[in-house]
């Protein structure tokens, strides 16, 4: 029983389809281990159904179900081979009695629907509950915090304020104590009143789901296979959960059932709560810390943006209401100067062209545009700065609040995954203790590189189908252009064939292939990272979720903006001129903007991105559950005659939560934060969008996980995770991005340069807008065409002898013709000096935000004091409680031995 581990499998596992678990000597971590000694394995007790469907307890209505087992009954079974169903029965019947052998309890009922199906409740006892209280380092009251709050500034507003709360009747505001990590030998330091609520409901099934993923299941050979996990991935069982504890929208019957699924659904999950404050310390009592801190940090994500999303909205109001007035839109559109500026053509079998063509598309580029999108890009790399320091005071308080200050201070456990593989020893450089890990140090160095290989070969694969689609645009392009200008072609587009234009198809068309490539290559390498992160091994759940989140992020990045980035500050900046045009691939010609530039291009970009996954998202959060939920409720309706079901099989019926659900809930919307802050320069609405999608956000993940899923594992957590730095990297990016957005893609800058320097030397006797399209447009002449072109040249008008292309170059017969003149050079100064000052003025300013905003607010650094000071002094005063309890016996002894002496000596005396 004590020998050493391997990880040799049987050939049989293979062959009868069970997936094997990897080896693990369970006694390093479950205290309560003990061997099962003999060939009689203890079985769970059968019970029929009591008809008792709100039950939360074994048949004898005293034990609490704290987790659920479900399994298909085998003897019930004659589709399946003989030598497999002796082995998963097997595997059961030795893991369910480990589990018996290590304290816990359990009770067999069977389906009411299905007479094939099992389910097996367990439960943990109060003895087992203090021993793995104390190895999970979950802190519990020691005494009742009576210190008044600090009054809160939102105090004044509560006439205001109560309307946006859950109703305090329903949802009573808990006591607050100050904790220390239990102990249970110490246990009469603890504010223990009644045994069976001490440990809360999510508690005892942490405990349990511990338990559970680190008992054996198999023995041979000195080999030790464990783990729930495995079971459930070999077919061994079909299910593992917590129960909810009652209906989402029906109270239970029960008179000691808290209800708080319901009260979560009521206050909390239904849509029309979407304006009310969350109930996070409900949450977090039901859920668990991880799932109350994603909830709030999503709610005060979402609340932040409320202000961001006014200031975009102003921007775009402004930008729409000074469109009919604008000077250089009004130069496009007028007949008398738009409507004589003939433009070279964009590709080598394009027409000339008219610029008053797109008089359409420069008004909708002057909403978005103008210096209020110079304003709004400032403002956002400000407001992304307070976000981050905000959130993280906010994050302290939730830390206090929820006991998880010292979380990973007092060490997470390790992963059952990572149990299984320590074989080699090592000397802990901290505690000094001799112990095991999975590799050695060359190992670990071969798995990292392994999987950043991978991760840069599918960051390159996704470079490769961003030049497939600058490809497809270019040639795409070339065709519309030829197409679009007859207009027997456009008959089928009359309501909108006015809007219908070389650029803006090719955009829409593009970014709608870009977006279904994104979700495919999305889906692909979401299982690669998974298998990745599973090869290195990482020994905590946190460490584990923090590598997949940076594989997952990284890929992410380059997914979903890399196309964006393209747009923003590839397209249009290396295309030469009509008699000298840049080619790629020696084939196609490059892409040049609109005379109006790429920014009306990036908007599009961005808002089908940003809508098409949010709606993709809806469907797979909400429909697909609830239609499968549909469907189960259906048959099940249909078949059952037998009443209502219990509790534990009503959610077996509910959808099975996925392993990383809160990861992608995460990456969703640190992905819509990257688009909201990154480009938000090219489209001030983008914080508008997401504000409207975050208000649904809320409701629809809170509706998802409280009716149409089952209850999630509670897990602790201290914060967000890797998620932090990547919030912060990306505010750090997002001022370099909107600076070179406004200097490179927009035409803010050209535009400046034109105000208070070149409107002068055009003959203007003020600083005016007026004539900035002339200057800005550059001469060609016609009969340099003549085999420039790569492609035969197509007949075009004889009578065009100059055109105009979009550039600050000398025009022809000039000694330096088609060579860059002074206010090209002018406008690169500009431009770079904009950089270089916006991005020291802003990191100035974060810099100094940074430094002023605390990380931890005050108050709350003296109540960690105060908090720790006390534990000491009632340890300390339990200590000597003890110790002269200890001393007593010894104390009155001695003492008695003292007095029978002295009366000893006065006898002597006396005789």
């Amino acid at each position: 029983m004590n020998g050493d581990c391997s990880s040799d499998m049987d050939s049989d596992d293979t062959r009868v389809g069970i997936i094997d678990e990897e080896v693990v000597c369970p006694e390093e971590f479950l205290p309560t281990f003990e061997a099962i000694e003999g060939p009689i394995l203890t079985k769970a007790n059968q019970v029929e159904y009591n008809s008792k469907p709100d039950s939360l307890f074994f048949d004898d209505g005293v034990r609490s179900i704290d987790f659920i087992l479900v399994y298909d009954d085998e003897a019930k079974k004659v589709s399946e081979r003989k030598d497999a169903i002796v082995k998963r029965k097997t595997r059961r019947e030795y893991f369910e009695a480990s589990l018996m052998k290590m304290g816990l309890e359990l009770e067999a009922t069977s389906s009411v629907l299905n007479d094939n199906l099992i389910f097996v409740k367990v439960h943990v006892p109060w003895e087992v509950q203090c021993i793995y209280a104390e190895v999970l380092h979950i802190k519990v009251p020691i005494e009742i915090d009576n210190n008044p709050p600090r009054p809160s500034v939102w105090n004044c507003f509560h006439c205001i304020t109560k309307y946006f709360k859950p109703d305090e009747d329903l949802i009573k505001k808990e006591t607050d104590y100050f904790t220390a990590p239990f102990q249970k030998n110490r246990r009469d330091c603890f504010y223990i009143g009644d045994k069976d609520h001490f440990f809360t409901p999510s508690m005892k099934s942490r405990m349990a789901y511990y338990i559970l993923c680190r008992a054996p299941y198999e023995l041979s050979e000195r080999v030790k296979r464990f783990g729930i996990t495995k079971l459930l991935s070999g077919g061994v069982y079909k299910a593992a959960y917590p129960l909810h504890d009652c209906r989402f929208n029906v109270k239970s019957r029960e008179e000691s059932c808290p209800n708080e699924r319901f009260l979560l659904f009521k206050e909390w999950a239904h849509p029309k709560n979407f304006y009310k404050i969350q109930p996070l310390d409900l949450i977090r009592r039901y859920y668990g810390e991880k799932t109350g801190i994603y909830f709030a940090w999503l709610g005060f994500y979402t609340f932040m943006l409320a202000l961001a999303a006014v200031v975009g909205l102003s921007c775009f109001i402004y930008g729409y209401r000074t469109q009919e007035t604008n000077t250089w839109s009004k130069e496009v559109c007028d007949p008398e100067i738009g409507g004589k500026l003939v433009m070279c053509p964009q590709c080598d079998l394009c027409h000339y062209w008219m610029l008053n063509s797109t008089c359409d598309t420069s008004k909708t580029l002057t909403i978005f545009d103008n210096f209020g999108s110079l304003v709004f890009a400032v403002f956002m790399s400000i407001w992304v700065t307070v976000f981050l320091e905000f959130w993280k005071r906010y994050q302290a308080e939730l830390e206090y609040e929820w006991d998880t200050v010292e979380f990973l201070e007092q060490g997470e456990p390790p992963r059952p995954e990572y149990e299984a593989k320590c074989i080699y020893e090592r000397t802990n450089p901290v505690t000094g203790v001799k112990e095991t890990v999975p590799y050695t140090a060359c190992g670990r160095c071969l798995r990292l590189s392994i999987g950043i290989g991978t991760v840069l070969f599918w960051i390159m694969l996704i470079l490769v189908s961003i030049v497939a689609v600058i490809v497809y645009r270019l040639a795409v392009f070339l065709s519309l252009s030829i197409k679009l200008k007859d207009a027997g072609n456009l008959k089928n587009l009359e309501p909108i064939k006015e809007y219908v234009t070389p650029q803006m198809a090719t955009s829409v068309t593009a970014g709608i292939i870009s977006f279904v490539v994104i979700m495919i290559l999305n889906m692909v390498y979401e299982r690669v990272a998974i298998w990745i992160t599973d090869y290195e091994l990482p020994r905590t759940r946190t460490d584990y979720e923090n590598s997949l989140t940076l594989k997952m992020f990284l890929f992410q990045f380059v997914n979903y903006y890399s196309s964006c980035f393209y747009i923003a500050f590839v397209k249009g900046k290396i295309v030469g001129y009509p008699g000298k045009s840049v080619y790629l691939l020696g084939k196609y010609r490059n892409e040049e903007c609109d005379p109006g530039g790429c920014l009306i291009e990036l908007t599009t970009q961005l808002a089908i991105i940003m809508g098409g996954k949010a709606i993709w998202n809806n469907i797979q959060e909400v429909l697909l559950p609830w239609v499968k939920n549909l469907i189960s409720r259906y048959c099940n309706r249909s078949t059952s005659q037998k009443g209502e079901l219990p509790r534990w099989e009503q959610d077996f019926h509910l959808q099975p939560n996925i392993k990383l659900g809160l990861f992608y809930e995460y990456l969703e919307m640190v992905i819509q934060f990257g688009f909201v802050t990154l480009f938000v320069a090219s489209f001030p609405l983008a914080p508008v969008l997401a504000l409207i999608n975050n208000l649904f956000e809320i409701r629809i993940d809170a509706w998802k996980i409280t009716t149409q899923f089952r209850r999630i594992v509670p897990e602790k957590a201290q914060d967000i995770g890797a998620w932090q730095p990547i919030l912060q990297g990306i505010a750090i990016l997002a001022v370099a991005t909107n600076a070179m957005i406004i200097a490179f893609t927009s035409d803010m800058i050209p535009r400046l340069v034109y105000y208070w320097s070149f409107s002068l030397y055009e003959g203007y006797s003020d600083h005016t807008m007026k004539g900035y399209i002339n200057s800005s447009l550059a001469y060609f002449n016609t009969s340099d065409f003549s085999g420039t072109a790569l492609n035969p040249p197509i007949e075009r008008l004889s009578n065009v002898t100059i055109c105009r292309y979009r550039d600050f170059r000398f025009p022809p017969g000039h000694p330096r013709e088609y060579e860059y003149n002074m206010h090209y050079w002018h406008v690169i100064a500009a431009k770079m000096a904009f950089i270089i000052v916006v991005e020291h003025i802003v990191y100035f300013t974060k810099f100094i935000l940074n430094y002023v905003i605390p990380d931890v607010p005050y108050t709350i650094k003296e109540r960690i004091k105060r908090e720790k000071y006390l534990t000491q002094v009632l340890l300390h005063e339990t200590n000597l409680k003890r110790g002269t309890k200890r001393l007593k016996p010894v104390m009155d002894g001695f003492s008695t031995h003292m007095e029978a002496k002295k009366d000893n000596e006065i006898e002597m005396s006396e005789y």
